[in-house]
């Protein structure tokens, strides 16, 4: 019997064995999700959100398995001369040696030894042209393999760098306790902002070192006790006298964790745009590049220079408030001043795209690295050298940690010194129906808009009728 056979050899018991087996374990896998989503319903809306997006990626991947499954026939039928076969290749080898390698040992079946049902065929349909398929059946195999891997590699990682950032922060909302049994009226937090060491550290000495030494200090102050107490206490004043003076009582460090929860939800998805990434590092992977270890020095380098600005954005605020401070302007030079222009385009939105795409790309290099390790082996040249392989784990190790422990909190604090506040202030059911008026008010300006132009120019009134809404409501957004 081949070693291809299709159904109609195959036993009905080993047929429904496997398919019983299969069942099961998708059945154990669906229920387990759904006992979890309901847990998290009930006490994390914003988890259980971000476990909805994890359902999106696994529907995504059963709609490409699917794809593969359905045409992998007609990709193995497209045929290319065995020239092409020797360019952008990421190991180096003779032709029998590559084509025994990517066929399958093609020369066994077209010889005519055994004949294996589908990969022969394709084999000799191509080679009867005196051409080579494409891509083959295992090869293909192999890239839905990856795929897969490396979604669920970047759901997982995305899921414990978020879940140690809250452990590290964990320490804060002993912090916001403390400020709540303390009492937190303005001119008690003030006298407190102006004796902590939030001024004091970050700003002594300024006036004499040059900028360069304060992005230094800034850079370096990111590797330990990123967030101190004292830096706590003088953003949350900052925030709760900007967006609500008059409520001291506000618990800053819940909306942090809310917010963050709701960035989470962004997160662990994965954009349309990253799988052009993962098409551009697939492809540069060729050997003698080391490609994979010059790509793993883009998320490090990105999660350093982040690092950086966020730590420097506490050191302007620090530098604002002592300037103030030293020229008597009273209560209101004492407290930071959240702003927008603090942030690169002014957008702090973009610290957040940032920290995705690094979550992301370190996810490819580790889903692509045990990938590889478990499917080719240590010795494959696809490892490339050891020097290079085992640089590129400790890279992505560092930025896992280092975003977890340092970038992460760091992001769930400065990012509140923009001009304006997150949804997570409010309560969920408070925020839909906000979202709701807001839809609403801007259905009814669309109306009103309309109605005012067909008053002011009766002339025009069937053009109007014609002409596309969506064109002239693109400029409103929410």
């Amino acid at each position: 019997m081949s070693s291809e056979a299709t159904l109609e050899q195959t036993p009905t018991w080993i047929v429904a064995s496997v398919c019983s087996v299969i069942v099961l374990i998708s059945l154990v896998f669906e229920r387990a999700l759904h006992h979890l989503g309901k847990a998290l319903e009930r006490r994390r809306v914003t988890l259980y959100e971000a476990l909805l997006k994890l359902k999106e990626e696994l529907m995504l991947l059963g709609f490409v398995s699917l794809l593969l499954v359905v045409f992998q026939d007609l990709i193995q039928k497209i045929c290319i001369d065995e020239s092409l076969m020797e360019h952008w290749r990421p190991c180096r080898g003779g032709n029998e040696a590559s084509a025994a390698a990517h066929y399958g040992a093609a020369s066994t079946f077209a010889g005519g030894g055994r004949r294996m049902l589908k990969g022969g065929e394709t084999f000799g349909h191509c080679s009867s042209k005196g051409k080579v398929p494409l891509l083959s059946r295992h090869a293909l195999e192999q890239v839905h393999i990856f795929i897969f891997v490396l979604a669920i590699t970047h759901v997982v990682l995305s899921a414990v760098t978020v879940l140690l950032g809250l452990l590290q922060m964990r320490k804060w909302k002993h912090w916001e306790n403390s400020i709540q049994e303390e009492g937190s009226t303005a001119p008690k937090m003030i006298k407190r902002v102006q004796k902590i060491k939030f001024i004091q550290d970050r700003c002594k000495g300024r006036e004499k070192v040059a900028w360069v030494i304060i992005w230094m200090r800034s850079f370096f102050k990111q590797f330990y006790g990123s967030v101190s107490n004292d830096d706590y206490v003088a953003m949350r004043l900052g925030f709760v006298m900007e967006h609500f003076r008059g409520h001291h009582k506000f618990n800053f460090y819940d909306y942090m964790i809310k917010a963050l929860e709701k960035d989470f939800k962004r997160v662990v998805g994965i954009k349309w745009y990253y799988w052009i990434f993962v098409m551009i590092f697939l492809l540069v992977n060729i050997t003698g590049w080391h490609s994979y270890f010059w790509i793993s020095l883009v998320p490090l380098s990105l999660l350093l220079l982040i690092g950086a600005k966020l730590e420097h954005i506490i050191n302007k605020l620090a530098y604002e408030v002592a300037s103030k401070h030293a020229a008597g302007q009273g209560e209101g030079g004492i407290v930071v001043r959240p702003s927008d222009e603090l942030f690169w385009f002014h957008s702090p939105r973009l610290v957040l795209v940032l920290i995705h795409f690094i979550l992301f790309q370190n996810a490819f290099e580790f889903a692509y690295f045990f990938w590889t390790l478990a499917t080719f082996g240590v010795n494959s040249c696809i490892m490339d050298r050891p020097g290079y392989s085992v640089s590129r784990i400790v890279i992505c190790v560092v930025v896992q940690v280092l975003c977890s422990y340092s970038t992460l909190p760091l992001y769930a604090i400065v990012s509140h010194m923009g001009s304006s506040f997150k949804s997570a202030v409010f309560a969920d059911d408070v925020a839909d129906h906000l979202r709701g008026w807001a839809d609403g008010a801007r259905r009814r300006m669309r109306r009103s808009a309309t109605a005012g132009d067909a008053a002011g120019c009766l002339g025009a009134e069937r053009s109007l009728e014609g002409r596309s809404r969506p064109d002239q409501l693109r400029s409103i957004s929410f």
